[in-house]
């Protein structure tokens, strides 16, 4: 690495390339070339995004293109400060706005990013301005830590962060909230008013829309709004996991709730009982998504959780869902079946909705009638007729299904088997001739048997209309940018020898391990991918349900005839390096030796 040039200055071209040249990146005829074309280059544009824009192959192994992101990175190298991805998501901008003004942020290309008590972190994409520094040095009364961010990046931030937090402040500044009738531990404050907020006020609704553009940037699947005893926290589910993203005053956040329960058409008087809504609209790239909302009162107020559902994966392959070919065939056969019961089990948020949805997106030709009974409709879908439950005017799932079989279906989907009632219209429809897809809550494929007959069903109805039973999980997956080989580590060789022992399988010649990258969010897991265990009704696990046989007999047939349990579906993922041994233990139950 060569040494870069430490005199006040702001970066120019020449000097950015002729470092590249020198540190074996680029091409030193071509870096020529290119001085010479851009001889004229203004400094309104940052050397990095003019050299980003060409697309130019690294000379080093493994010849990654140098894009804007890994140029900044070398660039902080080349000066010796610390390179930072700035994450909002990991930002406290209300805090770290109080430092410096916009219009001073703005004037140096500069945004602080973290405060602390002792020192003040500030990003920079010009690593040899420092004349703000021994300005800023004495205000702030805190070491100041430069690091290098992205230049695109410094300015995006620099107008959202300002703009978010000018709203927030705004808000605040028309009134104050007390603690409110809805709180079950009440604070009265003295001196302060009890103006609610407007929810349609403007600081309010770019407040709403930025948390949004934000979820769906972060690929986020649910956004959780949580009252507390001071402030509410919002947290993002990615991949399955929850994080803690920002914390707003409790007055914002209660305003944030009523304009989205307004946009949800939810009552907004009403915060004492739960509450459902939906919401259409779109990512910032237009393509349309769907919200549905959920209210829950808590101690400090209305709890809001938004899930929200990609309409894309309604029309995904079973093989990108994470159906191996020999799974997908199974399943395949069983769904092109006339009439039956097919049961998808798991727990909840291990994608049987998703399984369920894509597959009656396959049936759903023009030649059936496809119907689907659910609580709530989860995703709206145009080639088949949905139907909500209303359990409160008598509209159950068991209704439901006695509705439906007047209304000539040939598919019919149940949300799910709950009690025997439902289960017995289930078992109806599928003997008169419908093809009946539903779920239930067990931990593996044999055990859906068991819990039928728990609830009531005759056991030779079950062995009579059933078709076949899948038992699935969601497991995150490596990130594909940032994944690395390696051989079996220490502490995975007693989990691995866990995982497959009693399959008598071999051990993987390479396991991938996680790293981090900016694609992943420095979490080294980008994305989830299914893991199945199908149970195919056969003539012999038909006879063994007939006569009542116990879960551990129907267990042990279903392995001999070669069904593979959630734990082996999972280490094959693992072995072709799509996911980890830590990732299998955790979603999927304990295998039984199949004898």
């Amino acid at each position: 690495m060569t040494q870069a040039p430490s005199k006040e200055h702001r970066l120019t071209l020449p000097e950015v390339i002729d470092g590249l040249v020198a540190d074996g990146l680029v091409d030193a005829a071509e870096a020529a070339l290119f001085k010479r074309e851009r001889r004229y280059h203004k400094g309104d544009v940052h050397p990095v995004v003019v050299i980003a824009e060409q697309r130019w192959k690294s000379l080093e192994a493994p010849h990654r293109v140098l894009d804007l992101d890994s140029l900044t990175q070398w660039l902080a190298k080349w000066c010796g400060l610390e390179y930072l991805h700035i994450d909002p998501l990991k930002i406290n901008f209300s805090t770290v706005t109080d430092v410096m003004s916009i219009a001073y942020a703005t004037r140096f290309g500069i945004l602080p990013v973290a405060v602390n008590a002792t020192e003040v972190v500030i990003a920079t994409a010009e690593p040899f301005q420092r004349a703000w520094e021994a300005e800023m040095a004495p205000i702030l009364r805190k070491d100041i830590r430069r690091v290098i961010s992205n230049p695109d990046d410094l300015k995006r931030y620099q107008v959202e962060f300002y703009n978010l937090a000018k709203s927030v402040k705004g808000a605040m500044g028309k009134g104050e909230v007390a603690g409110g009738a809805s709180n079950f531990e009440q604070l009265v404050e003295l001196g302060k008013g009890n103006k609610q907020f407007d929810a349609n006020d403007q600081h309010i609704v770019t407040i709403v829309d930025w948390l949004w553009q934000y979820a769906f940037e972060q690929r986020a699947s649910d956004i959780h709004v949580e009252p507390r005893r001071d402030l509410g926290i919002v947290r993002f589910r990615i991949d399955g996991v929850l994080h803690q993203v920002y914390q707003i005053p409790m007055a914002v956040l209660k305003a944030m709730t009523s304009r989205i329960k307004i946009l949800g058409r939810m009552d907004v008087i009403e915060k004492r009982r739960p509450q459902d809504g939906r919401i259409k609209t779109r990512m910032p790239d237009g393509q349309e998504v769907e919200l549905r909302l959920s209210t829950l009162p808590t101690a400090f107020g209305e709890k809001l959780v938004m899930r929200i559902f990609d309409p894309e994966v309604l029309v995904r392959d079973f093989s990108e869902l994470g159906f191996a070919e020999e799974e997908s065939a199974h399943w395949r056969r069983m769904s092109a079946q006339p009439n039956g019961i097919i049961l998808v089990t798991g727990p909840t948020g291990s994608g049987k909705t998703v399984t369920l949805y894509s597959t009656l997106k396959h049936l759903a030709t023009p030649e059936v009638n496809v119907c689907t009974l659910e609580d709530p409709i989860e995703m709206i879908e145009g080639s088949f007729n949905q139907v909500q439950i209303l359990p409160d005017i008598g509209m159950g799932f068991a209704e439901g299904i006695r509705s439906l079989m007047r209304q000539d279906p040939d598919i019919i989907m149940v949300g799910e088997i709950r009690d025997l009632e439902t289960a017995d219209m289930a078992i109806q429809a599928a003997l008169t001739g419908h093809l009946v897809l539903s779920t239930l809550h067990t931990n593996d494929a044999p055990s859906a048997m068991t819990r039928l007959i728990e609830l009531g069903v005759p056991p030779y109805m079950l062995s009579a209309t059933v078709l076949g039973v899948m038992a699935q999980r969601l497991v995150r997956t490596l990130c594909p940018h940032c994944k690395q080989a390696g051989g079996m580590r220490a502490e995975d060789e007693g989990a691995w020898t866990a995982l497959v022992a009693p399959w008598k399988s071999s051990m993987p010649a390479q396991l991938y391990h996680p790293v981090g990258c900016l694609d992943c969010r420095m979490t080294g897991f980008k994305g989830r991918v299914g893991i199945y265990e199908i149970m195919p009704m056969s003539a012999e696990i038909k006879k063994l349900v007939a006569n009542g046989a116990e879960l551990a007999k129907l267990r042990e047939q279903a392995m001999r005839e070669g069904m593979k349990p959630l734990r082996i579906a999972g280490a094959k993922k693992v072995a072709a390096g799509q996911t980890t041994i830590a990732e299998i233990i955790k979603v999927a139950p304990p295998m039984f030796s199949p004898g």
